[in-house]
């Protein structure tokens, strides 16, 4: 079976392609300029596998949390791709890809994600390895301010006991995050990648999850956004 996966939810932009048992890949830190890079990283790793989209069996793609512009992005080219070559898709946590990087690179088995969210907030989510090496969320994915991250842990009935940390909210929120880290220092996984999301999306898809491009779905957690005006603009 072959797929392709993207990613542009966060700083990070990221291409995956699994030809039979080969798998291709393209990763940029690029804050900015994901609307450059997706498509041609996508090119890229088409010509390299000497494939057409034509030739593959689904699509998946990051759905966030992360940026909003980042997320419309990686759904919108995803979108236009399933669309062009009739292809099933299926959206992926940016969040549970990060938990996935820790089980594949670091053996953890019990990952706490937390994206920095802005506005004193972070995107987070508690996720165990299940039966088939996929790690799986324990509780809703939430946005919450730093200090609360422990109480949401604690009223969604998940232990407060240190976990193993990813996401770039642990940098930003030290003071009030640490306590809930058991790993020194800033994580070692910072941003989700399209391989991580490759490895869970096929499973999906092999099990029948797929959806039609129209049906693709960002997940911004964070739906709406209450801004405050200026001084004398209220």
């Amino acid at each position: 079976m072959n797929y392709l996966a993207l990613d542009a939810s966060t700083e990070a932009c990221s291409v995956a392609l699994q030809v039979g048992d080969k798998v291709y890949s393209r990763y940029d830190l690029c804050p900015q300029s994901h609307s450059l890079q997706l498509l041609p990283m996508v090119d890229s790793l088409l010509n390299e596998a000497n494939i057409k989209l034509t030739d593959l069996d689904g699509l998946i793609f990051g759905r966030g949390p992360g940026s909003f512009t980042g997320v419309r992005i990686g759904v919108g080219v995803a979108q236009g791709l399933a669309f062009a070559a009739d292809l099933p898709v299926v959206g992926i946590s940016s969040l549970q890809a990060m938990a996935q990087i820790a089980f594949e690179k670091h053996q953890q088995t019990k990952v706490l994600a937390a994206i920095d969210a802005r506005m004193s907030e972070v995107y987070n989510g508690y996720f165990e390895l299940d039966e088939h090496n996929i790690m799986q969320a324990k509780c809703s994915e939430a946005v919450t301010p730093p200090e609360l991250l422990a109480q949401h842990l604690t009223d969604a009935g998940i232990s407060t006991n240190p976990s193993y940390a990813v996401g770039t909210g642990w940098d930003a929120y030290k003071a009030h995050l640490s306590k809930l880290k058991v790993n020194e220092g800033s994580p070692q996984v910072l941003f989700p990648t399209a391989e991580a999301m490759l490895i869970i999306g096929k499973v999906a898809l092999e099990n029948g999850e797929g959806v039609s491009a129209e049906h693709a779905q960002p997940s911004y957690v964070r739906d709406t956004v209450s801004w405050k005006k200026l001084p004398g603009r209220e």
